[in-house]
């Protein structure tokens, strides 16, 4: 699996904050019936979290498509920047808690602004440094699933995010991480650390929710990106 993307920009509605655009997303459900537009404040061309990347759209149109089975869930999304993942489950009825690097206290803004938009003051966001099992992490309550979209974009920190999800999946071995990633080369793999960290992975075709499209939720994105879909539990004895 891999990672480098060119950023494609979705609409632009209106100026939020100097510096920032707010981008709106329409989730629809398949029959029509239902919809769920969102708000995101980005900055282009800036920090890695302060814009929505082609693999956020796709996991937050996955949220969308399992709005019913995460309402009352408790969900935590990583490295979440704008947060769009997130923001929908939590407009979806899930108890979402949005957390990105502790060393980057612009992302951090980025996701309270977020929550700001959408109507969601209640949303906590948390200060996680993958890797490092803080009092920040610890006091987390146990988390039925975890949102990561893009997390696999650094080899360097792939280690760093199964010790983060391992500790999350210990503490509820019930409990999911459901990413999207883009393959950005054939040498970057997480088999060896799946197995060191005794965890297995379920590949989602993406269009079992109607991803396999360049263009979602009314956006631009994710475009001709090559997105891919997983979810990692830990491993069941037998």
């Amino acid at each position: 699996m891999s990672l480098h993307v060119n950023y494609m920009k979705c609409h632009e509605d209106q100026i939020v904050h100097p510096g920032f655009t707010e981008n709106t997303f329409t989730f629809e459900s398949h029959d029509g019936t239902q919809a769920l537009t969102v708000s995101v404040p980005e900055v282009p061309a800036a920090q890695y979290g302060m814009y929505v990347w082609p693999c956020a759209v796709v996991l937050a149109q996955y949220v969308w498509s399992s709005r019913e089975k995460i309402q009352r869930q408790s969900v935590l999304e990583l490295g979440a920047g704008v947060s769009l993942p997130g923001i929908v489950a939590a407009k979806c009825g899930a108890h979402v808690t949005l957390s990105d690097s502790a060393e980057i206290p612009l992302c951090l803004e980025n996701s309270r602004r977020s929550c700001e938009l959408n109507g969601l003051p209640e949303v906590p966001v948390v200060g996680l440094t993958w890797g490092e099992i803080s009092p920040a992490l610890c006091s987390l309550p146990p988390v039925d699933i975890i949102l990561g979209s893009d997390v696999f974009y650094d080899p360097e920190d792939f280690e760093d995010v199964f010790v983060t999800l391992s500790f999350l999946l210990r503490r509820n071995p019930s409990g999911q991480f459901w990413t999207t990633f883009q393959e950005r080369s054939s040498d970057w793999t997480i088999e060896s650390l799946l197995d060191k960290w005794n965890l297995q992975c379920t590949d989602v075709p993406l269009d079992t929710f109607h991803a396999n499209e360049k263009h979602i939720a009314g956006s631009t994105l994710p475009g001709n990106h090559s997105i891919q879909m997983m979810i990692v539990t830990a491993r069941t004895k037998t």
